[in-house]
């Protein structure tokens, strides 16, 4: 199994921070950027092989590659993006299908969180495809909410959910094992051909309509972690990045 970070995304909410880098290299802890965080929390569970798909200013990445891996001891191979900027990431997800055949760890480029979520994710190893849910936060119109049937596994997730009906939120990481990736390949690519804009997200939801198992594991109680979309975002990264 390898790690995997989607950092190809602009974050276009986020200027000035992000004019010059993609929203994975912005700072939250000192000189600590998202992706740091999320290579030391794969490094941290044995994953050293980590795919980083790069779009939008890749080559600032491309230029910290080295740093990177002798800071994290983790080798890494950049996947590039070539429709960061005009398609959503169901095609980010879609171009590292090649490198997924062993299974992955997948886990967003603009998501804060503790080292705890990865833990968790592993210790619940079983399922095909496995999504890490908060089941306690508020909900409101932003966030990729998630219901569920009586055994835990998806029955739907999408941003347009009334909150009150949701069980919990998607945080941006997911655990696939290999027999799984080339029904989540065809089914994100007839999900980015069916419309662009669509996250991959939406292809997880087309796997579930096609009769596919998509389970949940929910992250510890009190988990504290934060997907960083806006400045109020940043600002409650930076108070709780420092804490891990």
């Amino acid at each position: 199994m390898i790690g995997m970070v989607l950092a190809a995304g602009w974050g276009r909410r986020l200027r000035p921070h992000t004019d010059a880098l993609p929203k994975a290299l912005v700072p939250v802890d000192g000189d600590t950027t998202i992706l740091d965080i999320s290579l030391r929390n794969l490094a941290a569970v044995d994953l050293r092989d980590v795919v980083v798909v790069v779009g939008y200013f890749a080559e600032a990445v491309e230029a910290r590659r080295v740093a990177l891996e002798k800071k994290y001891g983790v080798r890494l191979t950049l996947v590039h993006n070539d429709k960061a900027e005009i398609w959503n990431n169901a095609y980010s997800m879609w171009v590292a299908r090649e490198h997924m055949s062993d299974g992955v760890l997948m886990v967003n480029g603009d998501t804060v969180h503790p080292v705890s979520v990865e833990q968790a994710m592993l210790e619940a190893r079983g399922p095909e495809v496995l999504l890490a849910l908060d089941t306690e936060k508020v909900l409101a119109e932003e966030e990729m909410k998630v219901q569920v049937d009586a055994s835990g596994n998806v029955t739907r997730i999408t941003k347009l959910m009334d909150p009150a009906t949701a069980y919990g939120e998607y945080i941006g990481a997911s655990l696939i094992e290999g027999s799984a990736v080339p029904r989540l390949a065809d089914a994100l690519q007839a999900t980015f051909e069916r419309d662009p804009d669509l996250y991959y997200e939406d292809g997880y939801q087309e796997m579930v309509d096609r009769g596919d198992k998509v389970a949940t594991v929910a992250i510890p109680a009190g988990t504290q972690w934060v997907e960083v979309d806006n400045a109020a975002d940043l600002a409650r990264a930076r108070e709780i990045a420092c804490r891990y």
